[in-house]
């Protein structure tokens, strides 16, 4: 990871401790996990408002007025209205793509669950993605949310990562291993 990045990273991860915790303490992460998925997607429609947290050029006082504004009109929980305004001050509203991710990552921690980045040479069928979250959260010991996506490279087989751990059923895989294993006995 690069500096720059794990500085915002790291800043991120700051402020989304302080958000969630005062969310869970008043019995707010339901309205938390409704504002962050909002602001994400606001974010992914809107190039003026990535424009906005990302530039230096904007003052400080029309950040913050702009993006209380902004929080106001989408109606985000108060906690993260006051710490997008906070963030806004203190010159950090570029991290909130980063902030967003932290959240998600905290609310899906408090809920029990993990993602499994999941390729498939074919896209897989809502049976197959059933019984392979089944499978993976009997190994796992959490409830686990497939995010599948299609590799034709693969030829055949999964690539299953949920977490640090990566499990490569694909023929690609096995087919390398065999070309390798050839190189060293010729």
């Amino acid at each position: 990871m690069s500096e720059p990045a794990s500085i915002s990273a790291g800043i991120a991860a700051r402020y989304a401790t302080a958000i969630f915790e005062i969310a869970q303490e008043s019995k707010g992460l339901d309205g938390l996990e409704t504002g962050i998925n909002d602001l994400a997607a606001a974010l992914d429609d809107s190039a003026d408002l990535r424009s906005l947290i990302a530039s230096p050029l904007v003052a400080r006082s029309d950040q913050r007025a702009a993006i209380t504004a902004i929080a106001s009109r989408m109606e985000l929980a108060p906690v993260l209205q006051n710490a997008l305004a906070l963030m806004a001050e203190k010159r950090r509203l570029f991290v909130v793509p980063q902030l967003i991710a932290a959240l998600r990552a905290r609310l899906a921690e408090a809920r029990n669950e993990v993602t499994a980045e999941v390729s498939s040479a074919k896209a897989l069928t809502k049976a197959q993605s059933d019984k392979l979250a089944k499978v993976l959260t009997a190994n796992v010991g959490k409830t686990v949310n497939i995010n599948a996506t299609v590799d034709e490279s693969l030829v055949g087989g999964l690539v299953v990562k949920v977490g640090s751990k990566m499990i490569d059923t694909s023929i690609r895989s096995k087919l390398n291993s065999l070309q390798n294993a050839m190189k060293e006995v010729g």
